[in-house]
């Protein structure tokens, strides 16, 4: 998981909020070339979100967590429907923001909350990922669904990346000394502030169900967009 002194993503938050200063964050990858995050897509209003974001939105229900809610925007979109949202991020900054916008939340790792009880757990833009290796991925969802409530669900989006694997005739090449493909090392940038390497999750639908069958879930796709999908993992009672 994401755990350094510098906090790119928080720095960026109170920057677009105070004075819509939009510099970009710089995604780095031990797999793939930089990816650039223009600040302004973190405050994207309902109509600006793709149609994954949108629905996942739309499947809340009841007391809901959401993990990483960085500037808010889905626990905004919740709480305009009714629901009861609580929100949680490692980024101080980002917290501090939601404070400001009377977003009820706390600075705390997901490892560490517990206590309460959910219906919904949301885990967007690839929330999931913060179980950093396939290999901790059945301990990730062991801990959410001890924060669920009888029936509760998770709605989480991820990606199968598998087509960065394939060269140009189809063919797939993985190395042979990584544990499963998605397990991606990334680093973010905003200004002077940098992370250090941190291990993030990309997981195949597949995948996913399997080990949340082992920890008693259902699991089903909600919407498909290319390599990206919408999943919504049920609890077997």
């Amino acid at each position: 998981m994401l755990k350094s002194k510098n906090d790119p993503i928080g720095l960026a938050i109170i920057d677009y909020s105070n004075n819509n200063f939009d510099e970009n964050i710089i995604v780095s990858s031990d797999l793939c070339e930089d990816d650039v995050i223009p600040v302004k897509t973190l405050f994207r209003s309902f109509e600006e979100m793709p149609l994954i974001e949108k629905k996942a939105i739309e499947l809340a229900s009841g007391k809901v967590l959401e993990v990483g809610a960085g500037a808010g925007v889905h626990a905004k979109e919740m709480i305009n429907n009714g629901l009861n949202v609580f929100a949680i991020d490692i980024s101080q900054k980002a917290i501090d923001y939601l404070h400001t916008i009377n977003i009820p939340s706390k600075r705390i790792d997901f490892f560490d909350f517990e206590k309460e009880k959910f219906d919904t757990i949301c885990l967007l833009m690839n929330g999931i990922g913060i179980a950093g290796k396939l290999s901790n991925l059945k301990n990730f969802l062991n801990h959410c669904k001890n924060l669920l409530n009888e029936n509760g669900k998770i709605i989480c989006d991820s990606s199968d990346i598998k087509y960065l694997y394939e060269d140009d005739e189809g063919a797939m090449w993985i190395d042979l000394n990584t544990e499963y493909y998605g397990d991606f090392k990334y680093k973010m940038k905003y200004k002077d502030q940098e992370t250090e390497w941190f291990n993030w999750l990309y997981v195949d639908f597949e995948k996913l169900s399997e080990i949340a069958s082992e920890v008693g879930f259902k699991s089903k796709v909600i919407l498909e967009d290319d390599h990206h999908f919408l999943a919504e993992l049920t609890l077997n009672n």
